[in-house]
Parts: structure tokens; sequence; C-alpha cells
């Protein structure tokens, strides 16, 4: 009888049933994980310009295909093509600093150099304790790590040459996927939330802060991080320094990282004009560098994501590293997201906990 009753609970149902969620949704992931960037991306796509999307659906009387192939035509013309474009000249520039600094062109021991002859004796003598005023080691380990690195880039566009059968079908597969969600993504989250076993306002909360983040990480950083890039760049390119574009990508990929900043590529050539003697192109550099390029993350951020979006920048700045360091680039996104859902949890809980100890406090009011 105990094993008839084992047999027909209504716990074993529900365990076994759970089982099988779990392992279908394991097996689903595991099918997807070849084309985990697409799909990602896909769905980055969607969740950042679904207001788009919304907008132009409304203009056109529920017209939801049509204003779903507006909005993918918009993201090809405004993300994809200029970044296609901008691939191809950043490995082009690359390539062209490799040589000058192969050739003698471009030799940044000499640059290094002229700025170790101003400084002070005792700064001098700790670069040396460092090993770093060995020029000759100096200017071999910077063209190595340049031909490393252009290397890295030249490799991963002759891969991507390579498997072209891969790129178009994970290319296709992301705006195809961007497509439904942009189209079905309303009433799918919906059937998301709703099977979610968590309490209705829980659940609210938790989305909310997800698209939130995507949103604030995706809108917010990378418009911000390329507007200082281009802002860098053409500052360096009025300058007549060589390789403006390459240098504009690098400000631009660290303006991603809060406490790090563009100021990691501008501030040191602005230290090199002053020591040679360069006096306005030093203090230009510095103004425009401060009062520009640092203040566009104050004055665009606010606007593009919100003053009630953002994260301390130290956890900010750990995520993005972190997630890059476990997913590549997708961790840029991925991280800060995993840290903002770690925070909402938790703060949600705590909310919980402190809910339920003043209802069971002798103090709490009785109901």
């Amino acid at each position: 009888m105990k094993f008839k009753h084992f047999v027909t609970s209504p716990v074993l149902e529900h365990n076994a049933f759970l089982a099988l969620l779990v392992a279908v949704t394991i097996a689903f992931a595991w099918v997807l994980l070849p084309f985990g960037g697409a799909v990602f991306w896909g769905a980055v796509i969607a969740i950042v310009f679904m207001p788009v999307y919304l907008r132009l659906a409304r203009r056109w009387n529920d017209r939801r295909t049509l204003a779903a192939l507006a909005t993918i035509s918009l993201v090809l013309l405004m993300v994809v093509l200029p970044l296609m474009l901008l691939t191809g000249m950043l490995v082009k520039e690359g390539a062209a600093l490799y040589q000058r600094v192969q050739s003698g062109e471009t030799n940044f021991a000499r640059y290094f150099e002229q700025v170790v002859a101003v400084l002070p004796v005792w700064l001098h003598d700790l670069l040396a304790h460092f090993g770093l005023t060995d020029l000759d080691e100096l200017q071999a380990r910077i063209t190595e790590a340049i031909g490393r690195g252009s290397q890295m880039i030249a490799s991963q566009v002759y891969s991507a040459g390579q498997n072209a059968l891969d790129f178009v079908v994970g290319f296709f597969v992301m705006l195809y996927l961007a497509f439904f969600l942009l189209r079905d993504g309303l009433a799918l989250s919906a059937r998301i939330r709703a099977a979610v076993p968590l309490a209705p306002g829980h659940r609210r909360h938790l989305a909310e802060k997800f698209i939130t983040v995507i949103r604030a990480t995706v809108k917010g950083n990378i418009l911000v991080a390329a507007a200082q890039g281009a802002l860098g760049g053409v500052a360096f390119w009025f300058l007549g320094i060589k390789g403006a574009l390459l240098w504009a990508v690098l400000m631009g990929f660290l303006s991603l990282l809060p406490a790090v900043g563009a100021g990691l590529i501008w501030l040191p050539v602005a230290v090199y004009f002053l020591v040679t003697g360069a006096i306005w192109q030093g203090v230009s550099l510095i103004v425009y560098g401060v009062l520009v390029i640092g203040l566009v993350d104050n004055v665009l951020r606010p606007i593009l994501v919100g003053k009630d979006t953002r994260m301390p920048d130290y956890l900010v700045l750990i995520s993005t590293l972190g997630g890059m360091a476990i997913f590549g680039i997708n961790g840029f996104v991925i991280g800060p997201v995993i840290a903002a859902m770690f925070m909402a949890a938790w703060d949600l809980f705590a909310t919980a906990r402190e809910e339920a100890l003043a209802v069971d406090s002798p103090d709490a009011p009785p109901k």
C-alpha cells in the first residue's frame, strides 16, 4: 500500500515534472549553444529597439510584421553596416601601425626616452628599479605587443573569411530571431513571466530591472564610448597624430570601463607634448580631454540611460571585466546584467524579510 501510495503521490508527479522541465531546458540550451552569440545579440537587438518597433507599429495601425521589418532595416543601416566598415578600416590601420613600428618610423621607446629625460631623479630611479628604462627591451616589447594585436585582429578576420558559412548563418540567425522577438516579443515575455514561480510584484521588478540594464548597457555605454572615441580621434587627427582611427577605437573601448576611461590614451600623449616643448598641443589636449571627452559621460549618460538606472562604478567595472574574461566580447553586456540581477534579487529578499519580521514583531499592529 505504501508503494502504491508513493507511485501515485502528487509529490512524485510534481518532482518528475520538475526534473523533466530542467532536463529539456538544459537540452534546449545545448542545442542553441553553437549559435549562442547570435541568439544573445538577437535578443539584445530586440530589447534595445523595442521602443522603435512599438512606435512604428502604432503609427502603421498595428502592422506588426511591417514595423518589425522596418526596425531590422534601421538596425542594418545604423549599426551593422557602420560596424563592418569600421572593422575593415581598423584592420588596415592596425597593419599600417605595425609596419611603421617595425620600420622604426614610429619608435615608442624614443618617445618614452624623451619623457624619462625630464623626470625627477627619484622617479627615474624608481623606473630603473622596475626595469622600465631599458629602451631597447621596451621597444621590443611594444613591437611584439602591437604585432600580436595586429595578428589577432587579422586572424579573427581571416577566420571569419574561412568560416564564411558559419558567419553568414549566425548573422542570419541573429536578424531572424530579432525580427520575431520584435514582432512577438511582448506576448512571449508575458508567457515567460507567467511561468516564473515568483510573486507577481517580484516578477515585474526583476523583468523591469533586466530590460533596463540591457538597454542602459547597450544604448548608454556603447553610445557614450562611441562619442568619447570619436571626439578623441578628431583631436588626434587635428594634432597630426598618426593612426587616429586606431587610437579612437582604443579610447572608445576603454571608455566602457568606469574609472579607467579614454584618459589612458590621450593623457600620456598630452604629457609627451608638454615634455617635448609642444606646449600648446599638450595644454589644448588636456583641456579638450577634461572639458569635452571627460564630461561626455556626465552629460550624455543621464540623457540616454537615466540617473536611477546606474549601478556603482566599481560594480560596473568589476562585472564588465569579469564578464569579458568569461564570455568574451559579449561579457560587457552579460557581466553588468548579472550584477544588476544579483543586486535586484538580494534587494527583493531583504525587503521581503524585513516585511516578514515586521509582521511577526510583537509591536506590530494586529490584523
